[in-house]
């Protein structure tokens, strides 16, 4: 079983457990509460039967302070468990947006440092779920996960981001971080400073509207060779 099909396949008993303690929507913030690990797990829940990943210190063991990582880096990142999967979850609540989602306005920001040791090929990875007021998934994207190849076979994390639209429709938004074992006795998927940001864009102008500024283009153009002449 693979990390992304455990997710799935605990979503809709998660997301009902959720549903009541799901966090406001704040434009402009970053709305993945405890992304950078400073306090603990705080805020994320955990998977029935899956152990949740843990916070760790920068240092030896991990990542050291000196290694690739966050420039504003604190004490702690996200390490997996020893188990092969450690994952956990944070369930948001942006029905409130509902129109301007609705009018396609609504941008996303998703970033964050992920990565792990030497040259293992143990992983990390944050997807986020847009779901809709029925709780049926509408689409996914996945941060990560960052390689040994992309790593240079070095102990490390490394920046990674994705932009782009809610999509019509998304009443809620789930977050699920997972780190994966593939070598050795402990999960060494590491991530830190997890963020994503939602902004209110201007609406997207119709086709019917880009035939309107282009016929008043072609007016004034008219007028002003009338001037000419």
């Amino acid at each position: 079983m693979t990390a992304t099909s455990l997710i799935r396949g605990t979503a809709a008993l998660s997301l009902l457990a959720a549903s009541l303690a799901a966090h406001a929507t704040s434009l402009g913030s970053n709305l993945i509460v405890n992304g950078d690990a400073e306090a603990g797990a705080a805020g994320w829940s955990a998977y029935a039967g899956t152990d949740l990943f843990q916070s760790v210190d920068y240092g030896s063991n991990w990542v050291l302070p000196t290694q690739p990582g966050p420039a504003n880096r604190g004490k702690k990142m996200f390490a997996g468990q020893s188990t092969p999967y450690s994952a956990g979850f944070q369930l948001l609540n942006v029905s409130d947006l509902s129109s301007s989602i609705a009018g396609g306005q609504v941008a996303f920001d998703l970033n964050g440092y992920l990565g792990g040791w030497q040259a293992q090929g143990d992983n990390a990875q944050l997807m986020v779920t847009f779901i809709d007021a029925a709780n049926a998934d509408i689409s996914t994207v996945t941060l990560g996960p960052v390689t040994p190849a992309d790593r240079g076979n070095q102990t490390g994390l490394l920046f990674r981001q994705v932009k782009g639209f809610v999509p019509v429709g998304t009443a809620q938004i789930k977050f699920d971080l997972s780190m994966e074992r593939l070598a050795s006795s402990d999960n060494d998927g590491y991530a830190d400073n997890l963020a994503f940001t939602l902004s209110q864009v201007g609406a997207v102008p119709e086709p019917q509207t880009y035939a309107l500024m282009a016929l008043g283009l072609g007016v004034l153009g008219a007028a002003a060779r009338r001037r000419k002449a």
